[in-house]
Formats: C-alpha cells, sequence, structure tokens
C-alpha cells in the first residue's frame, strides 16, 4: 500500500546517529544520504528522514507512530537498548503485548524528535 514514509527532524546529523544505530539492529540500513535527508531500507529505501525547519510536534496523544517488522525477538530488545542508547526515551519495553496478539512482541521508544517507533516481531 505505501511506497515510502518520510519525516522532518531540526538536526540530521543527530537524526542519522540515532537511526544508523537503532535500524541496524532490526536489520535496516542507510541507503542514501545528502546534506539535508537520509534513506532507509533494506534494498530500497522506504523511510526518509529530511531537514525540516518545522517538524511534527512531539504530541503523545497524536496516534502518529512509525512501526519497523523486525527478524526476531532479540532484535526487537537490542532496537530499544539502541534507542535509549543514542539518545531516545522508552515508551514500552520490550515484550508480549497480549492485548494485540498472543504472539504480539514489540517494544516502543521516541526518538530525540518526538517521534514515536515501535520494532515488532510477530510470532516466536
Amino acid at each position: 500500500m505505501l511506497n515510502h514514509v518520510s519525516i522532518g527532524v531540526r538536526d540530521i546529523a543527530r537524526s542519522k546517529a540515532f537511526y544508523d544505530s537503532v535500524l541496524q539492529a532490526i536489520g535496516y540500513r542507510r541507503l542514501s544520504e545528502g546534506e539535508d535527508s537520509l534513506g532507509y531500507g533494506k534494498e530500497e529505501v522506504v523511510f526518509w528522514i529530511n531537514l525540516a525547519d518545522s517538524p511534527v510536534p512531539d504530541d503523545p496523544k497524536s496516534g502518529l507512530h512509525f512501526c519497523f517488522v523486525a527478524p526476531d525477538r532479540d532484535s526487537v530488545a537490542v532496537f530499544h537498548a539502541a534507542a535509549l542508547a543514542a539518545g531516545g526515551r522508552d515508551n514500552g519495553k520490550p515484550g508480549i503485548r497480549a492485548d494485540y496478539s498472543p504472539d504480539y512482541f514489540a517494544a516502543f521508544v521516541v526518538d530525540p524528535d518526538g517521534y514515536r517507533l515501535e520494532a515488532l516481531r510477530l510470532g516466536a
């Protein structure tokens, strides 16, 4: 349904350090880099980060978040730890979310610009 998603950030260098670490933990890598943009994915860019004068405000009540598929449960935990080490905030430790599904294993963080992120592994 979607080809890619783009977000705006205030500090591209800070975002590069954060997302290089966090997305690598779940199998994605930086595939594109420009003076004011970064692109992440596996085979092609599906997550763009662009320098912006007016990024979306940090609003936990907005409902906005981005969920990344993780290859296994261990990588979900590594994603969470990497995010905290890189300046992110905890928004839900790694674990089963039985209210979603009995095999919904996820972790939630907030990036330095206030975007809410999730790493998800369905199944064992």
